[in-house]
């Protein structure tokens, strides 16, 4: 698969950003293609390299990037070994759509689409119905999970064609609000471990004929957040995601495809002005804006009414040298939300976005808090970002 170029020659104009490979090589494109080749009506291979099988597995790893992989082979051996063709397996990148954010991330992977249509174009948006802020990810404040993401997940569509169809992962997630409208179809199995997740994976894929089963690690990410990708910590984690990974793959029955996968990278910001630009503390950027919606890394700004033009004037002013900067249009006609945008998501776009090209954030010390002082970040299509691992198995 031919994947987009990052390096652009100043200044950054619009088109330079390399926009996701929606339809050809993206996380919203995994669950089609394997539901596909189990004979699922209403979806379709996309992916053509995937071949099919019988009993397929997606294991999310949440916060492992292609390129954060691949730069730690001592701390990972197992996967790094599927990054060539050992072991039976193969790893390829993939994209993970923008903004490369985990409540955006799962709802593509879950639906088969991307964020334009299934309506998470961020991690915080705008509510066209109530014109405040919505936490994707918390789900806060609360509102109607089906009228906000009303398509039907790739789980409910291959239960419904026969498909054994399971998600295991901790029993936290199993009645949040992003969990019904992404990942809810078939059985929930709740597990604490990491390994009781690998164990009723297995089990699981090997109960049907025809199984399709995901399963979900979140820690790294945690690690990652709180502590950076370059920390003690975070590699700690990927040592012990790398061994279940094998634990997994060592249970898999025959006639199944693993798939290891992940919701985006990571990228560790500096903790100085320089690298961490405070919105509550820059009047040229609050001019115009009634809300600051999205993250560090990938903003969405939704101005005053009739303050659109300037707002978008003065970011590009200001930021154009470190980010990509564009109007709600110009984003949606980039293919930066995917091909299409859905009617109901139009407004919940900022009506100016702002992508990180450099190691650079857009923090709010004052409303966020504790966002503002993660270390690792994500978000942006920068490759360290944007590019996903895709590990296969089979048996």
């Amino acid at each position: 698969m031919a994947l987009p170029t990052w390096d652009h020659p100043e200044p950054l104009a619009i088109g330079s950003a390399p926009v996701p490979e929606y339809g050809a090589g993206s996380l919203a494109d995994l669950l089609p293609t394997l539901a596909a080749g189990m004979g699922v009506p209403s979806t379709t291979a996309v992916i053509p390299e995937l071949t099919a099988a019988d009993r397929a597995c997606v294991f999310l790893i949440d916060g492992l990037g292609w390129e954060q992989l691949k730069a730690h082979p001592d701390e990972a051996p197992f996967m790094t070994a599927l990054l060539g063709s050992s072991r039976g397996g193969t790893g390829r990148p993939i994209t993970a759509g923008y903004p490369a954010t985990t409540a955006t991330s799962l709802a593509s992977v879950g639906t088969g689409l991307p964020p334009g249509a299934h309506g998470l174009p961020g991690y915080t948006v705008r509510d066209p119905d109530t014109d405040g802020l919505m936490n994707q990810l918390r789900w806060q404040p609360w509102t109607s999970p089906r009228a906000w993401q009303p398509y039907p997940t790739i789980f409910q569509l291959a239960d419904a064609a026969g498909v054994l169809t399971a998600q295991v992962t901790s029993p936290a997630f199993q009645n949040t609000p992003l969990t019904q409208i992404a990942l809810s179809g078939g059985t929930f199995h709740g597990r604490l471990s990491g390994e009781e997740r690998m164990d009723k994976a297995a089990e699981r894929l090997a109960a049907g004929d025809r199984s399709l089963i995901y399963t979900y690690y979140s820690e790294l990410d945690g690690a990652g957040h709180r502590f950076g990708v370059d920390s003690d910590a975070w590699r700690g984690q990927l040592m012990h995601v790398d061994r279940l990974v094998q634990r997994l793959a060592e249970q898999l029955p025959p006639r199944t495809a693993l798939y290891v996968t992940a919701d985006h990278g990571m990228i560790d910001i500096p903790f100085d002005e320089q690298h961490r630009i405070d919105f509550d503390e820059d009047w040229e950027l609050r001019a115009g804006v009634a809300l600051l919606g999205g993250e560090g890394r990938a903003r969405h700004v939704y101005a005053v009414p009739g303050a659109e033009s300037d707002v978008l004037t003065c970011w590009r002013e200001v930021l154009g040298e470190q980010f990509w900067i564009a109007s709600r249009d110009e984003a949606i006609a980039a293919g930066w939300f995917g091909p299409h945008v859905d009617e109901r998501v139009y407004r919940r776009i900022g009506d100016v976005v702002a992508a990180a090209r450099d190691d650079v954030l857009i923090i709010a010390s004052e409303r966020e808090p504790k966002e503002s002082a993660m270390v690792g970040n994500h978000g942006s299509m920068t490759p360290v970002e944007q590019l996903i691992p895709l590990l296969e198995v089979r048996t």
